[in-house]
């Protein structure tokens, strides 16, 4: 029988290849005339994730177990930014960029885990950074040191931000609430959160909305196997998984979206995946390395 933290893992490499289809369909579905507006996707996603949720929870009632509201709700705001300031990225910028930008944000998570869960950083952690600045660089500039910083752009590294903050959030509240109500909270608290962002014309094409819903399932399905995973391995280790997203979703975007990969920008994706994965490994002392607690003192 495979290990819990085999599981995981597993989880975590499911999980970043439904990201990864997830962020091609959203930029396929957003793209010209007659497409949805990164506001209009972001309430599609919730919409579905909220129906997809209260179907699971009728099938099976001992899935609903939510006990710490105030997390949950908010790591439904901060995931609703995340959503509605990607789906904006990625309207406006390749699917691959987006991508790298976005995924900045486990190292983001990484240094913001050293003060919530006690981590004492390391050389390494610098290292990555510089190295992942880099990979960021190659990518944005297609080889040379002129960057483009648009809205696209900031908006994807604004996502970031937010991701790394739903993330400690999710780690912290793990030993409390299962995943598919941490999903849920998120659907439900993040749908108000978008809505004045979705007050466009709608699109009423049938095959628009066919690729919006396929969209907000594979939202689901990363989703809720990430924060399951969550419940087994540390912000770190978890992030270096995730860092699969942007290769699944670089891969899937040739066919898909028929965007081309050059060798510059290539070459800042897979320097960026290693740097950030790097950090994530190694840029936090083992936990055995930190003094255990007092035993008067309960973990929170």
């Amino acid at each position: 029988m495979p290990s819990s933290r085999a599981v995981a893992r597993a989880q975590l490499a499911g999980s970043a290849v439904a990201f990864g289809l997830m962020a091609v369909l959203a930029r396929k579905v957003s793209r010209g005339a007659g497409g949805f507006t990164a506001g209009q996707l972001s309430v599609v996603r919730f919409a579905v994730g909220v129906l997809v949720s209260l179907v699971l929870f009728r099938v099976d009632r001992t899935l609903y177990r939510p006990h710490d509201y105030g997390r949950l709700i908010a790591r439904g705001i901060s995931g609703a930014f995340v959503v509605v300031l990607y789906f904006w990225a990625l309207a406006r910028i390749p699917a691959a960029e987006a991508g790298m930008l976005y995924n900045l944000f486990p190292v983001i998570a990484t240094v913001v885990s050293i003060a919530v869960f006690g981590e004492r950083p390391t050389i390494h952690l610098a290292l990555a950074l510089a190295a992942a600045t880099a990979g960021v660089a190659l990518v944005l500039g297609d080889g040379s040191l002129r960057l483009r910083m648009g809205i696209g752009e900031l908006s994807a590294v604004a996502a970031a931000v937010f991701a790394a903050t739903s993330a400690n959030i999710i780690r912290g509240m793990r030993g409390t609430d299962n995943a598919p109500t941490i999903f849920f909270f998120f659907c439900l608290a993040g749908l108000p959160v978008v809505l004045p962002f979705a007050f466009d014309p709608w699109p009423t094409a049938p095959a628009a909305w066919a690729v919006a819903t396929c969209t907000g399932l594979a939202a689901f399905v990363g989703q809720v196997l990430m924060t399951h995973a969550y419940g087994e391995l540390s912000v770190g280790e978890a992030a270096v998984w995730l860092q699969l997203t942007p290769i699944a979703q670089m891969a899937l975007a040739v066919p898909l979206l028929g965007e081309p990969v050059r060798p510059p920008a290539l070459a800042g994706i897979l320097l960026g995946v290693a740097a950030v994965a790097y950090g994530t490994v190694l840029g936090h002392r083992p936990a055995g390395r930190r003094r255990a607690p007092t035993p008067s003192a309960p973990p929170s």
